[in-house]
C-alpha cells in the first residue's frame, strides 16, 4: 500500500500558520487581561458635594413623607378640599425634589429611582383626581399607593443623605424655636433716661 506523503514546504507552512495563530491568541489573552483594569479599584461613590445636594432635597421629601398621617386622616374623613390642599401645598415640590435627587445618584441607581419617582407622582395625581371627583373608594385605594410609593422611593435615598437631611431639619427646628416667656422673677426692662447733655 502506498502512503501519500505531504510535500515538505506545505507542512512547514501549516506549522508556521498554527504557530502564528497561537501567538495571536496568546497576545489577545494578555491584552484582555491587561485592559480589564485594576481589580482593586474602589466602587463608584457619591461625592460629598452631591451627597449634600441629595440631603437638601431629601429634607423636603422626608418632610412631605412625615405628613402622610395627616393625609391619611383627611382621606379617612373624606375631606376633599384639604386633601387637595395638602397635595398642592406642602407636597407640591415633591416631583422636583425627586428629580434633583435622581440626578445626583450613582448612574446604576438612577433608572430604578426614576421608576419609583414616576410611580409616586402618578399615585399622587390619581389621589388628587379622586379627591376632585369626591370618589371615596378610589381615594382610599390611591392613598395606599401613595404611602407605598413614599416608602419605596425613600429606599433609594442613601442613608448618609437621610442622616444629613435629619440633621438639617433639626437645625432649622432649633433656630425657629420660640424663646421661653419671661417668668415672674425676671426683672422688667428699665427705660433708658436721656440727659440734656446728650441732646
Amino acid at each position: 500500500m502506498a502512503v501519500a506523503s505531504i510535500p515538505a514546504p506545505i507542512s512547514l507552512m501549516a506549522g508556521l500558520r498554527r504557530l502564528a495563530l497561537l501567538a495571536v491568541a496568546l497576545l489577545l489573552s494578555v491584552s484582555l487581561v491587561a485592559c480589564s483594569g485594576d481589580q482593586t479599584r474602589k466602587p463608584p461613590t457619591i461625592s460629598p458635594a452631591d451627597m449634600t445636594l441629595i440631603a437638601r432635597q431629601a429634607e423636603g421629601f422626608l418632610a412631605s413623607k412625615e405628613r402622610l398621617p395627616e393625609l391619611a386622616d383627611l382621606v379617612n374623613d373624606r375631606n376633599w378640599v384639604f386633601t387637595r390642599n395638602l397635595i398642592h401645598g406642602p407636597m407640591q415640590d415633591l416631583g422636583r425634589q425627586m428629580l434633583y435627587i435622581n440626578q445626583r445618584l450613582l448612574p446604576a441607581d438612577r433608572a430604578e429611582a426614576g421608576k419609583r419617582a414616576t410611580k409616586l407622582k402618578s399615585s399622587l395625581a390619581k389621589l388628587d383626581e379622586a379627591a376632585r371627583l369626591q370618589d371615596g373608594e378610589n381615594l382610599r385605594k390611591d392613598y395606599i399607593k401613595v404611602a407605598t410609593g413614599f416608602s419605596a422611593y425613600a429606599e433609594v435615598i442613601p442613608a448618609e443623605a437621610v442622616a444629613m437631611a435629619e440633621a438639617f431639619a433639626a437645625e432649622v427646628k432649633e433656630s425657629n424655636a420660640v424663646p421661653p416667656a419671661p417668668s415672674a422673677s425676671t426683672p422688667a426692662p428699665q427705660p433708658v433716661s436721656v440727659s440734656n447733655a446728650d441732646a
